[in-house]
């Protein structure tokens, strides 16, 4: 029976077309088999056969990037209910590179968000126990859970690797995509932390409510959203573009992955001055927006660089109730630049800001517990701390300077050329 087994495991991969290309294939096939069969038959504990088979498809997906994965059952599970947009659990977006579990993004207003949890941050424990090696989909099973229980992390922060421990308790995770207010009766400021469904609907009504302000200018802040629908970022987009342009093209190793992707034109707020403010936890979605409404010079970006994740995953569902999630095409903006990150020592490409601002570790921790101070009354963050992203962004709206360091700025400038 044990030889059996790998046999036909062997005669399955055989009958598929894309291992019959080449004699090598064959021969790494014929070694895993050699290799289940040593397990199963010497280690000295006692092996099921079908988990052998399930971590080696989760080592194959796991080597593609960070994106890609194999789902069991409960993770696929997992990922339809957090698109319903309710859950109980922490509130962290996490993927993970090179064994590790990297922190995405916090979601604002959640437990990780309050906390002080920050983007890039490394969780090396969860509950204690060591998190290396962990997939995504395991880590997310035990955050998540009953709300009012505690769940506790272990994080390794900043050069110098520093551990700090977060003993978080789990609340009712509703996503809440978009905030607004008024900066001196005329600013609109809009805080987009997800992109799902409703997020340009929300956009739109936002703006138009304030439109009897007589809103001289956006600031849209995509800070920590790691992104979500493409269909709501080029949505997005097209609320700010008067014509009918090529906003974002993808490209994979087949047919159907390439596509061009335009603006609806006819912009409602076409001629609204608008800047975006970005920093390490903005990706995907928020990198398509605002690396597009950069090649167009239709808004400008400040902030820091952007996390880097310009790929398209798609998810396969498989027969037994598991899924595929793989990384099947990248984005390409207008420029014809690439968003993916290509060098992880330096964080390029992303999005570079045309107005780069500095914010430390600290200042972002302080700005993470004091955020939703924003869409409070008396809007006292400054007694608290100092957010230079956006008091920049507001300086330069007052002085009607918008456009001019859009032109100035050797980003967009280069941009121009490249064209």
């Amino acid at each position: 029976m044990k030889k059996i087994f790998p046999l036909l495991i062997l005669m399955f991969f055989c009958q598929t077309s894309i291992f019959s290309q080449t004699d090598e294939t064959y021969e790494k096939l014929s070694t895993f088999v050699d290799v289940m069969e040593i397990i199963n038959t010497n280690y000295v504990s006692e092996t099921k056969p079908k988990n052998l088979v399930i971590n080696a498809i989760k080592g194959m997906a796991g080597t593609l990037d960070p994106f890609s994965q194999y789902m069991e059952e409960k993770a696929y599970k997992e990922v339809q209910t957090e698109a319903d947009g309710s859950y109980g659990g922490v509130g962290l977006r996490i993927m993970t590179k090179n064994s590790n579990l990297i922190v995405v993004s916090p979601l604002p207003g959640t437990p990780a968000y309050k906390a002080g949890i920050l983007p890039e941050d490394r969780i090396i424990k969860i509950n204690d126990k060591s998190s290396v090696g962990m997939s995504t989909d395991r880590a997310v099973s035990i955050m998540r859970g009953k709300v009012g229980k505690k769940v506790k992390l272990t994080i390794c922060r900043g050069k110098d690797a520093k551990e700090v421990e977060f003993t978080l308790v789990r609340e009712k995770i509703k996503i809440e995509t978009v905030k607004s207010t008024i900066f001196d009766k005329n600013i609109a400021y809009i805080r987009l932390t997800e992109f799902n469904s409703q997020s340009a609907a929300d956009i739109r009504n936002e703006l138009l409510n304030y439109k009897s302000q007589n809103i001289k200018a956006l600031i849209l802040d995509l800070r920590n959203n790691p992104g979500g629908l493409l269909e709501s970022a080029l949505e997005i987009v097209s609320m700010f573009v008067s014509e009918r342009r090529l906003v974002l093209t993808t490209k994979g190793k087949i047919e159907e992955t390439k596509t061009e992707y335009f603006t609806n034109g006819g912009g409602l707020f076409f001629d609204l001055p608008v800047v975006i403010l970005i920093n390490r936890g903005s990706a995907s979605a928020s990198e398509i927006v605002s690396g597009v409404m950069q090649d167009f010079k239709r808004a400008l970006i400040v902030g820091s660089n952007t996390f880097g994740k310009g790929s398209m995953q798609t998810i396969f569902p498989l027969s037994d109730g598991t899924a595929l999630r793989l990384t099947t095409a990248k984005y390409y903006l207008p420029s014809g630049r690439p968003i993916e990150r290509s060098n992880e020592k330096t964080a390029k490409n992303g999005i570079t800001p045309d107005i780069d601002v500095n914010v430390t570790r600290e200042e972002e921790i302080k700005l993470y517990a004091h955020g939703d101070m924003l869409f409070e009354k008396d809007k006292e963050l400054k007694n608290e701390v100092e957010d230079k992203a956006l008091n920049k962004a507001l300086e330069i709206i007052k002085t009607n300077k918008i456009m001019e360091e859009i032109e100035t700025s050797k980003v967009s400038s280069g941009l121009k050329k490249r064209r």
